[in-house]
């Protein structure tokens, strides 16, 4: 079984979130990429794949919605986890309507976002062993 180090993308215009998350996801083992800007996320992306984008609905520029169906048109198989401090169920409706894997509210607990990107990588693993 190869053992492929998990890579995740994070892309939030408030530098605290990648500035948390960054060290901690490492810690874990994580490949991480972080980013305050979604131009600069989409020039990533179209230079590579990852397997797990966290992301931002509320951006300057382009917005997480905008993102996100970018990422999973380009590959169908990353999953994609919404961070937002403006979640509301149409929001939320949205982003699953587009594949998005799951979806929190800010503020949220590093334990929470652990959790879940450890379910991504956890579907995604069954996916390919499928």
């Amino acid at each position: 079984m190869e053992n492929k180090q998990t890579s995740i993308l994070i892309l939030d215009d408030e530098p605290i979130v990648g500035k948390r998350l960054k060290p901690s996801l490492e810690k874990k083992g994580y490949e991480v990429e972080s980013f305050t800007s979604s131009k600069e996320a989409l020039e990533r992306i179209e230079e590579r794949s990852f397997d797990i984008v966290v992301t931002d609905l509320k951006m300057e520029g382009m917005d997480g919605m905008q993102f996100l169906t970018l990422v999973k048109e380009k590959y169908p198989d990353t999953e994609v986890i919404v961070i937002t401090g403006f979640a509301t169920m149409a929001t939320a409706r949205e982003s699953y309507n587009k594949g998005v894997f799951d979806f929190l509210a800010k503020p949220f607990k590093l334990g929470e976002i652990v959790e879940v990107i450890g379910r991504a990588e956890a579907k995604r693993k069954k996916s390919r062993e499928a």
